[in-house]
């Protein structure tokens, strides 16, 4: 069984960071995905679709130090539902818990992985990798939608 999310959008509005108990922290962010394309008819058609994620720890902090609104990340991580009850009614809510985030656009070169130990890299390597890899995550997306066909 696989649970795996993979986005690459951008946030509607700062990352809002709870700080909890022992050290723990959450972050909540809402991440907007677009799809473009051209119908039928010749039409241009914008599809947005928004995204509730939520970062802990490392990443929180991460993402309360480096993004905002407006900023373009890709994102890693699982769907996770919580129930709750109001009114006598359960309700669901769905978000995706990230556990990997690469910021991308100017200036926010980086990725940030909660499942990697540090290693004894040097900066420069580092960030050789982290930017053929968001160069082959930009080729693939790319590679998907070229035909501008909605299916």
């Amino acid at each position: 069984m696989i649970n795996k999310v993979i986005l690459v959008g951008r946030l509607g509005k700062d990352p809002e960071v709870k700080y909890l108990e022992a050290d723990k922290l959450v972050a909540s962010l809402a991440l907007a995905t677009s799809e473009r394309y051209t119908d039928r008819n010749g039409n241009k058609v914008e599809n947005t679709e928004w995204h509730n994620l939520e970062m802990w720890d490392g990443l929180a902090k991460v993402a309360e130090k480096y993004l905002k609104k407006g900023s373009l990340v890709y994102v890693e991580g699982k769907l996770k539902t919580d129930s709750y009850e109001k009114e006598g009614i359960t309700r669901y809510n769905t978000k995706i818990r990230v556990n990997t985030m690469n910021m991308l656009g100017s200036g926010t070169e980086g990725k940030i992985d909660t499942g990697a130990q540090p290693g004894n890299q040097s900066a420069d390597s580092s960030s050789k990798q982290v930017e053929k890899h968001n160069e082959e995550v930009m080729d693939s997306l790319i590679e998907e939608n070229d035909d501008d066909l909605p299916f």
